[in-house]
């Protein structure tokens, strides 16, 4: 069976990791819990390594445990997030320990992403005794063959919609413009997991009311949300603009940094709560699902106006490979260098107060 033999690799790899970190990350509660999620994890797939895979018993039970770990692993997220968190409180950040936990949890997450894809796989083929989904019964797994792009856009836009009408009371309208361009007339399809595009456009569309509405107070007509999708022979490409006033060029960059966040901090409570609002890790986990199968996420701003969020997806499924961390000597030799200093001058991050200065 090929995930009882890819499973323990993937966990291995990334396990690795978490020990490089720095010694109180790795003491903080939370981090110490999600290593303990890992270890506990890997024990329990290691059991099956010598079972046959003839048995139908032992594939019963095989699959039970998948479950059981795809619903121990439901809180990685905000539980690594508390953790880097309390580490921050505690101890600050300095450059080098940023650079270090920004490139490990880029890694620590598309692991995640990838393991729970193949456990998610594994329980929808083979877990429960319906074998085919009556709701998608096209579905293999939770891929889509026939993934209509566009339906699962308006899904995302409707119910961060119902998010901004709760919060604000109101909310901008959609604009949707779609172009196929590889066959003219007809809907646009991919072959993808509709899950994934889904956390991408609802995030995209989170950030985009949230900026609208904050920007335009003084209107009683919001300025639309609009979207652009088009097909060509390569790229699947998805366009969200917004009128929220945008921001400033030097912070593009950090609004992917898991330590930045323009909200007030949740408390971590259950996975049943509002997904990462306030851990600021809403754009960098999007990223990391457009880059999983070799796409990306990238943010285009024009301070003063608005923001033009694209997402680009591969057309061709054969182009869809998993984007996959390797734990090997040059990962290890990230974290054991000493980063040198950087050989372009560097500027302040924020702009001078130019009133404290006198004039002469």
């Amino acid at each position: 069976m090929f995930l009882r033999q890819e499973l323990p690799v993937r966990l291995a790899n990334i396990m690795k990791e978490i020990s490089l970190l720095p010694d109180n990350l790795l003491k903080t509660p939370s981090v110490q819990l999600v290593q303990s999620w890992y270890v506990q994890s890997l024990q329990e797939i290691l059991d099956f390594k010598d079972k046959s895979a003839e048995d139908s018993q032992i594939i019963h039970r095989f699959t039970d445990t998948v479950i059981t770990i795809r619903n121990r692993h439901n809180d990685v997220i905000p539980t690594m997030a508390q953790g880097v968190t309390e580490y921050k409180e505690s101890f600050g950040v300095d450059p080098v320990t940023c650079q270090n936990v920004q490139y490990f949890l880029d890694r620590f997450y598309m692991s995640r992403i990838s393991i729970r894809m193949l456990l998610n796989q594994h329980s929808l083929l083979f877990g429960g005794k319906i074998k085919v989904n009556p709701a998608q019964p096209k579905h293999i797994g939770s891929i889509d063959p026939n993934c209509n792009v566009v339906e699962v856009i308006k899904d995302g836009y409707e119910n961060a919609k119902r998010l901004c009408d709760l919060y604000y009371m109101s909310s901008p309208e959609l604009m949707l413009k779609e172009l196929n361009a590889k066959s003219s007339g007809q809907s646009m399809q991919v072959v993808y997991v509709p899950s994934h595009l889904y956390h991408m456009v609802f995030e995209l569309f989170k950030n985009a009311m949230r900026a609208t509405m904050e920007h335009c107070t003084d209107r009683s007509i919001y300025p639309p949300i609009q979207v652009h999708v088009t097909l060509g022979n390569e790229d699947l490409t998805v366009k969200i603009s917004d009128r929220g006033g945008g921001v400033p060029m030097r912070k593009i960059d950090v609004l992917f940094n898991y330590m930045y966040s323009t909200a007030p901090r949740p408390r971590v409570e259950t996975s049943h709560a509002t997904p990462l609002a306030g851990f600021g890790y809403g754009l960098p986990i999007s990223r990391l699902y457009a880059q999983y199968f070799q796409g990306d996420l990238k943010l285009y701003s024009l301070e003063g106006y608005g923001t033009d969020a694209v997402i680009y997806i591969k057309a061709l499924s054969t182009e869809s490979i998993e984007r996959l961390p390797v734990y090997n000597k040059a990962a290890w030799k990230h974290y054991m260098e000493n980063h040198e200093a950087d050989d372009w001058c560097v500027p302040s991050s924020e702009p001078k107060d130019m009133t404290t200065f006198r004039s002469i």
